[in-house]
């Protein structure tokens, strides 16, 4: 069977998307910029809502449900909102070691603080913090140290 041999150009037309450093995808883009714009506040409300009831649901330990465990639920709800927001606005901004740093130290902090919830000690949340930190931090800057350079610009 015959297949169409690649071309040094990659893909033409309104598919390819330059992004940060010049770098051309040649993947076709599925969604619009609107979607995009949408998805970029969208998720981190969906994610922050979930990680709220999750927290409320550790700190009430099934127990009945509550005028102040609704509140606290929605008050963690939107501080972890506007703390992945910012997160997501300005670690990109950072170079790829503090960039990792900064997001690994988001995961770290939240899974820690859903973990205190359920009435661990303080030591044993935050061990479980700091490892997931290093964890996620591992992960981080293999990625970015694979595909960036030193100033953070994709390798292409």
């Amino acid at each position: 069977m015959a297949h169409a041999a690649p071309t040094p150009g990659g893909m033409t037309g309104p598919g390819n998307t330059t992004g940060r450093g010049g770098f051309t995808s040649n993947l076709p883009d599925v969604f619009d910029a609107r979607v995009h714009r949408v998805a970029k506040v969208g998720i981190p409300v969906v994610l922050g809502l979930v990680y709220g009831y999750w927290a409320a649901a550790n700190r009430r330990s099934g127990g009945p449900i509550t005028g102040w465990n609704l509140l606290f639920g929605f008050v963690t709800a939107l501080a972890f909102i506007v703390l992945c927001l910012a997160v997501a606005r300005f670690a990109p901004l950072l170079k790829r070691e503090l960039h990792s740093l900064v997001k690994s130290g988001f995961a770290g902090a939240a899974l820690g603080f859903l973990y205190s919830q359920t009435g661990e000690s303080v030591l044993r949340s935050a061990a479980l913090g700091l490892a997931t930190t290093a964890a996620v931090f591992l992960v981080f800057f293999y990625r970015y140290y694979t595909r960036e350079d030193g100033e953070g610009n994709r390798i292409r």
